[in-house]
């Protein structure tokens, strides 16, 4: 007996299903698992394909999909009867059947076993899965390999990732001015694409594995809420910056990326049982979220008519946070690390992040807020409440995302004694 079920697995907002077939071979259960060419949203899926409704456009929708999904399910049962359990049944083979369900080119595309090209086959595979920010990390792994092997005059196979390229690899970074851990970070993405060619059949070194580069500590910079309330005190007059001043107020009372306070409107507000709660779904890991509002926050949307304020793009933001700390007087010189152009050539833009002693206001970024709301509110909000909060997947990171230094915690721990 066999069964074949279907599943969102995308972060995106829209994406092609994924199906399961599960079956079982010499008493064992089994499962393999492939992207059909069936797109859906991510809201529809989840929240509308299995609702019994009376809107006819939902109605027309959930037959248009379940018709496709039984057509895709017969034949793939039909070529599991035909074929029989066994060994043989993989990937490939399910691939195979949607294949032929689809009429695809069955031409099976050569596998490239030199890592550049192969970050390129990566990201084709994987398009479906994998988020744009991810994609952009990747094409700036691949330009750098693609520099180095400029560099040594050829090009770097999969077989070849080992301790040696590790130590070709960290020199060549070190003569570009790269910090440590953008070098480390970088390799474990190098290793991870060398374990999905492993996947795909290609051979690996044997000391893949154990490539391993250490993290070096860097100061986490965060605002305090005396700071905080210093920026929210200060007097400006520039519209924009008021506008800047606002979402890094609500930044630091919420404890999200850019890229979901960013997207706050006052739609995601709710009310319930006389509290004031905002729901959204947060797009670097595709939960669902419900937080309750700070009287802060509140405030800030009573100024807009019950609205957030106006949205400001990455880049401008970044550059207005700056102005309006450098405004509330965040001159105190801290440790950190700074993005400046290296490059002696004026017409060159060698951008690498150099540590120092700055200002505080030229080191705050769109982060700060996300970190101040962690690390502020350590200690007097029970940890899994604020892990739930800021998204992190386990209470090891988020310790070692928050700003606080040893000492800080021993202070806290008195607390308690």
């Amino acid at each position: 007996m066999a069964s074949v079920n279907f599943l969102y697995r995308s972060l995106k907002d829209k994406s092609c299903l994924n199906l399961r077939l599960l079956f079982r071979f010499n008493g064992n259960d089994h499962v393999i698992a492939t992207s059909t060419n069936l797109e859906v949203s991510k809201d529809y899926w989840k929240n509308k394909h299995k609702l019994k409704v009376k809107d006819i456009s939902v109605i027309n929708k959930q037959i248009e999909i379940n018709t496709e999904i039984n057509k895709i399910t017969n034949h793939i049962l039909k070529a599991f009867e035909q074929s029989g359990a066994s060994d043989l049944l993989n990937k490939q083979w399910l691939d195979k059947q949607l294949n032929s369900y689809y009429n695809r080119n069955t031409k099976i595309k050569t596998i490239p076993k030199d890592i550049v090209r192969f970050i390129e086959y990566y990201v084709e595979q994987r398009l479906n899965e994998v988020k744009p920010a991810s994609i952009t990390k990747f094409k700036v792994v691949k330009h750098k390999l693609q520099r180095l092997e400029n560099h040594i005059g050829r090009s770097i196979f999969i077989n070849e990732i080992n301790e040696e390229f590790k130590e070709l690899f960290v020199n060549y970074c070190k003569g570009e001015n790269y910090s440590q851990n953008t070098m480390q970070r970088e390799l474990n993405i190098i290793k991870m694409f060398c374990k999905f060619a492993k996947y795909k059949g290609v051979d690996v070194h044997i000391e893949l594995e154990g490539l391993k580069l250490n993290k070096e500590k860097t100061e986490k910079i965060y605002l305090s809420l005396k700071e905080i309330d210093q920026i929210e005190a200060v007097q400006i007059d520039k519209p924009y910056l008021i506008s800047a001043r606002d979402w890094l107020i609500i930044s630091c009372f919420t404890g999200q990326r850019i890229s979901d306070f960013m997207r706050f409107n006052k739609e995601m507000i709710r009310v319930e049982d006389s509290k004031t709660l905002l729901e959204f779904d947060q797009q670097k890991t595709g939960k669902t979220m419900t937080i309750p509002l700070h009287s802060k926050v509140t405030s800030i949307l009573n100024k807009y008519n019950g609205d957030f304020p106006k949205r400001i793009s990455d880049q401008r933001y970044n550059d207005y946070l700056k102005e309006v700390c450098k405004i509330a007087k965040l001159h105190q010189k801290v440790k950190g690390k700074k993005q400046i152009n290296i490059s002696k050539d004026p017409l060159e833009r060698k951008v690498r992040r150099i540590e120092g002693m700055y200002p505080k206001y030229e080191l705050v970024t769109s982060h700060i807020g996300r970190r101040s709301f962690a690390t502020n509110h350590y200690g007097k909000i029970p940890t899994s409440y604020l892990i739930y909060v800021t998204g992190h997947s386990s209470e090891e990171m988020f310790l070692n995302y928050i700003g606080k230094s040893n000492k800080d915690m021993a202070l806290e721990l008195t607390k308690y004694f």
